[in-house]
């Protein structure tokens, strides 16, 4: 378990995250009074796809989307 002020959290909370990541805890002290803990997510670390995996299905439409719109399309568009 590791022991850091407000001040050195915030001046160096990459570092604490990187240590927490690793599994340590962080207790934060306002002076020497601890007031909170650091501690990790089991399931952080698997939320990232691994890269060039597809995360969405890709966009799909008729085939008579882009086909010009009739006279009344048009006139209910007020074009």
């Amino acid at each position: 378990m590791i022991q850091a002020t407000i001040h050195q959290v915030k001046t160096h909370l990459s570092r604490f995250l990187k240590e927490v990541q690793r599994g340590e805890t962080v207790v934060i002290l306002h002076g020497k009074t601890p007031v909170a803990r650091l501690t990790g997510i089991k399931q952080a670390r698997s939320v990232r796809p691994k890269i060039g995996t597809p995360t969405t299905t890709g966009v799909r439409w008729k085939k008579d989307a882009f086909a010009p719109m009739s006279d009344e399309e048009l006139r209910e568009w007020g074009i």
